[in-house]
């Protein structure tokens, strides 16, 4: 029997290819959940099983984004610590971050993922690693929100051990033990993780950061990981402060303190990356290191300009992250893609730092490489997931733009027409097919006041 199809034709495509292959006008077919072809021109004619033809004209066709970092919970405390660095800024967050809850977490995730999957994301994480004691059953609240948003999704377990007494950031009732961290860790990834092609939902191993997490835990934590084959990830170089701390504490900077303790190879991943030599990045690449790149965040916390340049030209993996929105207020990848470029430009390679083109591929293929599904989605080619995203160029905001791939880039936040996660449409007419974006609000709104009352009431 042969599958069901779904034509898309008579639009522009980028495919992201090894070749960066482009039509000016073209046609995506999928069949089932997956692409089944793309070339130039329309459709060929005759294809049995279509169940759905649409004419694209005035689109973009790209692979769906891929959001290699953010933190779902801070969705209800955005908008607090405006002008603090990410030392300060935590310390002012985490009390109330070590007040949440279930219902909580369950309405970050739902207000985190209908942002990112309205502007074209299909394929999201989320590093979550504050598990209050008595919050309830936070990985299936996150796990189950990612389900009715259809988007594709990695948890990334994260965790923290080194409290206030122990010379850590986070207050001591906001951390685990390590015994407790690696037990619900090793849970989660028995009772979530699904390795298969095409896979919903996967778990990674994400002790949460050098000044948060003891030496014993990220040694365990990257055991366990290869134990059960999973990906880890942690942030990674943000600061100078944290350079420092690692210093003063360690006797190294993080690179090599990260080395020390088993967290560089190609299944790892670290967020930020901001303060790096030529040493780390030669690290990185000699050893297939990813990089999640959050320009936005980075730039909210004055934490610095990451030299992704660099690391495109030394091989090293790089995806984009929103972050978590209590340091990106928006929320959105896609504008991700602008800032990436732009705030590249501001360092030392100039206009030289990142083309459109190489921005769209950090926040796609980039992306699915540091995720480890590069052979899955992040491109559009024969035989991977139908993950794909209509934008919509012909409007006011971009329709005297030549180049698509620029309009999208450059130009204003484009309006998605169209989102599919494995040949299922999740966004028509920029609005969510299977949450309430107003139930999501409003749940959203309260939950975030809740949050506020008992924090000030504590």
């Amino acid at each position: 029997m042969a599958p069901q199809r779904i034509v898309i034709e008579n639009c522009a495509v980028a495919t992201v290819d090894a070749h960066d292959t482009e039509y000016a006008s073209g046609h995506v077919i999928l069949a089932g959940d997956r692409i089944e072809s793309v070339g130039e021109g329309r459709a060929p004619g005759g294809l049995d099983g279509v169940v759905r033809r649409i004419d694209a004209t005035g689109h973009l066709v790209t692979p769906g984004l891929v959001n290699t970092h953010h933190h779902f919970y801070q969705w209800i405390t955005r908008g607090l610590a405006t002008d603090h660095n990410l030392f300060d800024w935590l310390v002012a967050l985490y009390p109330t971050w070590a007040r949440i809850d279930e219902d909580m977490v369950h309405a970050a995730a739902q207000g985190s993922l209908a942002m990112m999957a309205r502007g074209g994301v299909t394929l999201a994480m989320d590093h979550h690693y504050v598990y209050p004691r008595g919050s309830g059953d936070l990985t299936g609240a996150i796990i189950r929100a990612a389900r009715e948003t259809g988007v594709r999704f990695t948890l990334a377990r994260g965790s923290m051990d080194r409290g206030e007494s122990d010379g850590g950031l986070p207050p001591d009732f906001a951390v685990e033990s390590i015994d407790d961290a690696l037990a619900a860790t090793e849970a989660a990834i028995d009772e979530h993780h699904d390795a298969s092609f095409g896979a919903m939902t996967q778990v990674a191993v994400a002790p949460c950061s050098p000044f948060s997490v003891t030496t014993e835990l990220l040694g365990q934590g990257a055991e366990l990981a290869r134990r059960k084959g999973v990906r880890l990830h942690t942030h990674g170089s943000e600061t100078v402060e944290e350079e420092k701390f690692c210093h003063e504490l360690f006797g190294m900077g993080p690179t090599d303190y990260f080395e020390s303790t088993g967290w560089l190879g190609q299944d790892v991943w670290m967020a930020h990356c901001v303060h790096m030599n030529d040493s780390d990045i030669a690290a990185f690449a000699r050893t297939g290191t990813g990089v999640a790149h959050c320009p936005s965040s980075n730039a909210r916390l004055a934490a610095g300009i990451a030299r992704v340049p660099d690391m495109l030209a030394a091989g090293v993996p790089v995806g984009l992250g929103v972050d978590g929105t209590a340091s990106n207020e928006s929320g959105e990848l896609h504008t991700e893609l602008r800032n990436a470029l732009l705030v590249n430009r501001l360092g030392p390679h100039r206009e030289a730092a990142l083309t459109v083109r190489q921005a769209l591929r950090l926040g796609t293929y980039g992306g699915a490489q540091v995720l480890g599904r590069a052979q899955q989605t992040g491109s559009l080619e024969p035989g991977k997931l139908a993950d794909l995203v209509l934008w919509k160029l012909d409007t006011l905001a971009h329709a005297s733009i030549a180049d698509p791939v620029a309009a999208l880039v450059l130009g204003a936040a484009a309006p998605v027409t169209a989102s599919f996660v494995g040949g299922r449409q999740i966004v028509a007419d920029g609005r969510l097919l299977h949450v309430d974006e107003d139930a999501v609000a409003r749940s959203t709104r309260e939950q975030a006041q809740r949050l506020a009352r008992i924090a000030a009431r504590d």
